[in-house]
């Protein structure tokens, strides 16, 4: 049976129907017809806001995050700061939310412009709140400038998703994001600076 409704209203009730078929039966058993029944419309209607399942499935996904902005964590060191932002990020990957998205980046090698937009948006999730924890630790003098770059912000959220994506992981225990802050992320961003010296010789 269908409802007539307009605009947001219809847009939040086919999202919401998105989302419920997603964590009920996984990006590979979805169906537009399978998420019209549950909005209570017509397949059609959703084709015109969302060219694809792929199309439908990322917006979905995004419609799961938390809406406001995230606080960055102020524990007075940079250590500190690592672990809180790792923790709320496994948090996240091991969410219902996480699942979702590890099987979107699975599956959906089949529509490559859609794929290439939810990588970025996956590398560009959290990377302010790691630079905003490396310039504090630079105003403490943690950390030199060197540090303040992407690639060095990224890293330990790059090594947790790693453990999801290529280790299988559901979950990820607290002794390992300490491994990866204490033995990869603080040593990296506390390198000091390659001298001139160095940089010479053969």
């Amino acid at each position: 049976m269908t409802t007539r409704r307009r605009g947001a209203a219809l847009e939040e009730a086919i999202l919401q129907a998105a989302v419920e078929e997603l964590t009920e039966v996984g990006y590979r058993e979805l169906t537009m017809d399978g998420v019209a029944a549950r909005a209570g419309t017509a397949k059609n209607v959703i084709y015109r806001r969302w060219p694809s399942r792929a199309a439908l499935c990322i917006a979905a996904y995004r419609h799961m995050l938390p809406s406001g902005p995230d606080s960055t964590p102020d524990t007075g060191s940079l250590r500190g700061d690592a672990l809180a932002l790792l923790t709320r990020a496994n948090d996240r990957m091991s969410s219902p939310v996480g699942r979702i998205l590890r099987q979107l980046l699975a599956d959906i090698h089949s529509d490559p412009e859609r794929m290439r937009e939810l990588r970025d948006q996956v590398a560009r999730a959290g990377v302010s709140h790691w630079l905003t924890v490396l310039a504090r630790a630079a105003s403490r003098g943690e950390v030199g400038q060197q540090a303040l770059t992407p690639r060095v912000a990224t890293v330990a959220v790059d090594l947790l998703r790693n453990e999801y994506a290529l280790n299988g992981a559901t979950a990820v225990s607290p002794e390992v994001l300490t491994e990866i802050v204490d033995q990869v992320f603080v040593p990296l961003a506390t390198r000091p600076p390659a001298s001139s010296d160095d940089t010479s010789r053969d």
